[in-house]
């Protein structure tokens, strides 16, 4: 058998990965730095840091979490975070967190139609809109669902959420997360998740821009087990990126706003806060390409739970049960023999939100449900295909 080493894969480049740009690895230890000879040897925080840099270290857990749970960076900065005036209350706009007491949670099914884009110019934070969530942001539990809608760009602001990380999923245009590690580039398609904690900036690179977010008050979003599928499927480890250092050095007024408890709040600086020089850790913003994700399924009948398609998973205290799990059904072979093809009429414990980024879902084929929109289905609220698609799905032949 002979082979051509300059045959590429149909529709895959040969190098897959920008690794001028990025590293590659799910949890993995990194170090990076824009400025050669800047990173520490053999120490965090020496007396003196190489250029006059400040080192702190951002921790995203306790300090006395096990090793394998422990994440932290340490950070070499032009300026410390130290040096900022009070932060003072603003306008939390849309922007809501969880406990959710204004309104009584609905025990119906519920779906929305896509957010419109704003027709006054808007960025990324005054184009947030809460949509949804449980638990409780204050002391560590559950989640927020918002959506984004936006047609600027953040100018002279930067973004950081003390409340939990936050899980990017864009539908329409393309936007860059400039983070205090370095550039994230995303479309639709990919997804993006920035620590607690982490300054960050949204620069739309097209005309508008919209998507949704996941605020994860809980544990941190990790790659779940694979149980019995053995040591490979679902999302590989080494597809996710990370960005390697990139920093400002610049001088002007630049408004620093935290979301805090719930509510937002916001000081100024003399200069941007994205003044990473360099920086070693595993506590990272990443994004994953969702083309990625290898699909399993069942090719004989009976439809698998949707578990099998979760990408990120947030554990809690209950072994087994998610404080909030990232599924998503791409386009993939559905079983083959006397089978109901659509996801299975069901109640359950956790409740789904769901939002679409392309295409038809196959269980609501009969419309309400387009691209940019959302439904949500509470604990215990039954759900399943709407009409077309259940008649779809009993009527047709189900054998390859």
């Amino acid at each position: 058998m002979s082979s051509n080493p300059s045959r590429k894969p149909q529709g895959q480049p040969m190098n897959a990965y920008d690794t001028e740009h990025y590293f590659n690895g799910f949890g993995n230890h990194h170090s990076s730095e824009a400025v050669a000879g800047v990173l520490p040897v053999g120490r965090n925080s020496p007396q003196q840091v190489a250029k006059g840099l400040y080192a702190e270290q951002l921790s995203g857990t306790a300090f006395t979490a096990p090793r394998n749970e422990n994440k932290r960076t340490w950070l070499y900065r032009i300026t410390p975070t130290t040096a900022h005036q009070p932060f003072k209350r603003i306008d939390n706009g849309l922007l809501r967190s969880a406990p959710f007491n204004e309104l009584e949670a609905s025990a119906n099914r519920l779906r929305w139609n896509a957010v419109e884009i704003p027709s006054k110019p808007t960025d990324f934070i005054d184009g947030l809109i809460t949509m949804g969530g449980n638990g409780d942001a204050e002391i560590g539990a559950g989640v927020g669902i918002h959506v984004y809608a936006c047609n600027q760009s953040m100018k002279d602001r930067v973004f950081f959420n003390a409340d939990g990380e936050m899980l990017f999923v864009p539908q329409l245009g393309a936007i860059r997360l400039c983070t205090e590690l370095g550039l994230i580039d995303i479309t639709a398609g990919k997804i993006a998740v920035i620590p607690r904690g982490m300054r960050f900036r949204v620069e739309l690179t097209e005309k508008a821009a919209r998507g949704y977010i996941l605020e994860n008050y809980g544990a941190m979003f990790r790659i779940p087990d694979l149980g019995p599928i053995g040591a490979n499927g679902l999302a590989n480890p080494r597809d996710f990126l990370t960005p390697k250092a990139w920093f400002e050095d610049k001088a002007g007024k630049t408004q620093v706003v935290q979301k805090f408890c719930g509510n937002l709040w916001a000081t100024d600086l003399s200069h941007s806060p994205l003044d990473v020089v360099a920086w070693h850790g595993n506590l990272v913003p990443y994004k994953y390409n969702l083309a990625h994700f290898n699909t399993i399924g069942t090719v004989s009948f009976d439809h698998p739970d949707p578990s099998i398609f979760t990408v990120l998973t947030s554990p809690s205290e209950t072994p087994g049960t998610a404080n909030a799990d990232f599924v998503i059904f791409p386009p993939r072979w559905m079983v083959g023999e006397d089978t109901f093809r659509p996801p299975y009429f069901h109640r359950n414990v956790m409740s789904e939100f769901m939002g679409l980024i392309h295409g038809i879902y196959d269980a609501k084929e009969g419309g309400g449900f387009a691209p940019g929109g959302m439904s949500l289905h509470n604990r215990m609220s039954g759900h399943g295909p709407d009409a077309d698609s259940f008649e779809k799905a009993t009527k047709s032949s189900n054998r390859i």
